[in-house]
């Protein structure tokens, strides 16, 4: 068996949508979606220690930004948290009599569309899952993801895959090649849920959303390539109401600074683009005007990846 494990840590990579198609509602309330999910290099970083009952978190913010004006969203450290609510349900499903003591170092912006929550739940499952040996897996970690939110099943898996259902029907896909982004992430946001609302409001037709559900398989049958995968557009940015004109000017900078393929990820309010070959972080940051805080980021093949063992 080995000896004891005492402490785990894991990055937590954030994640963007290369195009994100919403579909009608479901009879179960939640809404049909197209996307192609990619991880990215941008993560937090979860330190699991055993305890002898109980779960408890500590959370402190890490700055990582290029560039800007950090706006720090307020981070729940109490049962609100996913870290939490997916320990639990681990200890639900398993019956295992443990506990830990979790610190989150917070580096991704919370409420942006980045999946930072997601990917922090889906660490916490497999920070568990290893210190105590509980057998779970890949396919055990998945259906605890599964019941904690929509994205944890891709911070689970994690890579380029594309995402139908709620987003946990996960098909995984190749990237044409690597690429980089830069992300800016402005003050305002827009709640999830009212951007749902919204989009119901539009009432999009069943032909609109064939016609992207098409796409978005025709998109995954193939090496992904980036800028293709976002002419998916994002279904979110039709939904934006007073905030359109601040997405319109964050793009038009972010296109004059350089950056091509602009999108906003989720339901944002972090918007992204890609670096053309031979550009550089450094000269589209100091071309880029606004406040906006600046994020460079990389794609990379997982969603999580363990950093320490003790």
């Amino acid at each position: 068996m080995g000896a004891r494990l005492r402490r785990v840590a894991f990055e937590a990579r954030a994640k963007l949508n290369l195009g994100l198609a919403i579909g009608p509602k479901r009879a179960d309330g939640f809404h049909d979606l197209a996307t192609i999910f990619q991880s990215i290099s941008l993560a937090d970083r979860l330190i699991a220690t055993r305890a002898r009952r109980g779960f408890r978190l500590r959370v402190r913010h890490e700055t990582v930004a290029l560039a800007g004006t950090v706006a720090l969203s307020r981070v729940p450290s109490g049962a609100k948290n996913l870290v939490l609510r997916a320990a639990r349900r681990v200890a639900a499903r398993t019956g295992f009599r443990g506990g830990a003591r979790f610190e989150l170092i917070k580096r991704v912006p919370a409420a942006a569309g980045l999946g930072g929550g997601s990917a922090d739940a889906a660490a916490a499952i497999t920070a568990l899952d290893v210190l105590y040996r509980l057998g779970l897996g890949p396919r055990g970690r998945a259906v605890i993801a599964a019941e904690i939110g929509s994205d944890v099943p891709f911070a689970i898996r994690g890579g380029t895959a594309l995402g139908l259902g709620r987003g946990d029907r996960l098909t995984p896909v190749r990237l044409a090649s690597p690429f980089r982004a830069l992300i800016a992430v402005p003050r305002w946001g827009i709640p999830t849920a009212r951007a749902y609302r919204q989009i119901d409001r539009k009432k999009f037709g069943l032909t609109w959303w064939k016609a992207k559900l098409i796409s978005a398989q025709n998109q995954a049958a193939k090496p992904v390539k980036p800028e293709n995968a976002l002419g998916l557009g994002n279904t979110f940015e039709g939904v934006l109401g007073a905030r359109r004109q601040d997405f319109l000017s964050l793009r038009g900078r972010l296109h004059a600074a350089g950056l091509s393929s602009i999108a906003m990820t989720g339901s944002g309010s972090a918007v992204f683009g890609l670096l053309d070959p031979g550009e550089t972080f450094a000269r589209v940051a100091r071309r880029f005007r606004g406040t906006e805080s600046l994020y460079a980021v990389r794609s990379m093949r997982a969603g999580l990846r363990r950093v320490a063992v003790e």
